[in-house]
């Protein structure tokens, strides 16, 4: 039973209200592949989402923690790139992609971007949606020491600002940073919830506060954690479900 529950992925679609500074923008957001630990193929990943179309994909991180696997990656990113996502695909990195030695991370990168995806380490990219500006930010991995905020907002345009990072932890400290929404995942929903997901205790201070999977709100700025789509350690599931998310931003 708790192998078969990595194979129900669930499909949440989440509807973000937001002031008129933002253009309608539908995102589908993947986390945690961990593609050591996957129970879903390329192909049936594609049959799940191929009958909505997107205007962004987006992509936060721990994709694997093992060279060998890189390869494994690409039939994925093929796959969404079928889905032909309007402002295309971002990506930002999360603590085991960062397991990696330093040349099989740049491996891991160039594959990334091999596949039209435009990865975020501390930088931002602008998009004009129906004559409106939203700021994609990619704020690297916090709890590995990779995260700089300041860098990651330099030169940003008077718009939406979107966010993208692993862990969800970043948002406390971030009162002097604006943003509209973020987007992360790591917490996996706890991933094996028996009794109750005390191993999180340890990943900061989100979970101390029972905030480690869904739509939450941070001194008046909203945040998602995913489920995400991959296990990490054993390829099981209690008390959670692999999750593909589907965020769509109204005006």
């Amino acid at each position: 039973m708790a192998y078969k529950n990595t194979q129900e992925v669930q499909i949440n679609k989440v509807d973000v209200k937001s002031d008129n500074t933002a253009a309608p923008l539908h995102i589908l957001h993947l986390s945690d592949l961990h593609l050591e630990n996957i129970s879903i193929s390329p192909a049936q990943l594609y049959e799940k989402l191929k009958q909505e179309p997107y205007d962004m994909i987006a992509l936060t991180g721990d994709f694997l923690d093992r060279k060998w696997t890189i390869p494994k990656l690409v039939p994925y990113l093929e796959v969404l790139n079928d889905l032909k996502p309007k402002y295309g695909i971002y990506v930002v990195f999360g603590n085991h992609d960062y397991v990696l030695r330093p040349h099989n991370f740049k491996r891991l990168k160039k594959t990334l971007e091999n596949h039209q995806c435009k990865v975020l380490q501390n930088a931002n990219d602008q998009l004009i949606i129906n004559g409106r500006s939203i700021n994609v930010i990619g704020i690297d991995n916090y709890s590995t020491g990779h995260s700089d905020i300041e860098a990651a907002y330099q030169g940003i345009h008077q718009g939406y600002n979107l966010v993208l990072t692993h862990d969800p932890n970043v948002v406390l400290e971030m009162d002097d940073y604006h943003f509209d929404y973020l987007l992360s995942g790591h917490f996996h929903g706890g991933q094996i919830l028996y009794p109750k997901a005390y191993h999180l205790v340890k990943m900061g201070k989100l979970p101390r506060m029972n905030m480690i999977k869904g739509l939450h709100n941070h001194k008046g700025k909203s945040f998602y954690i995913s489920e995400g789509l991959g296990q990490t350690g054993l390829n099981i599931r209690i008390g959670s479900r692999p999750e593909v998310t589907m965020h769509q931003i109204a005006e």
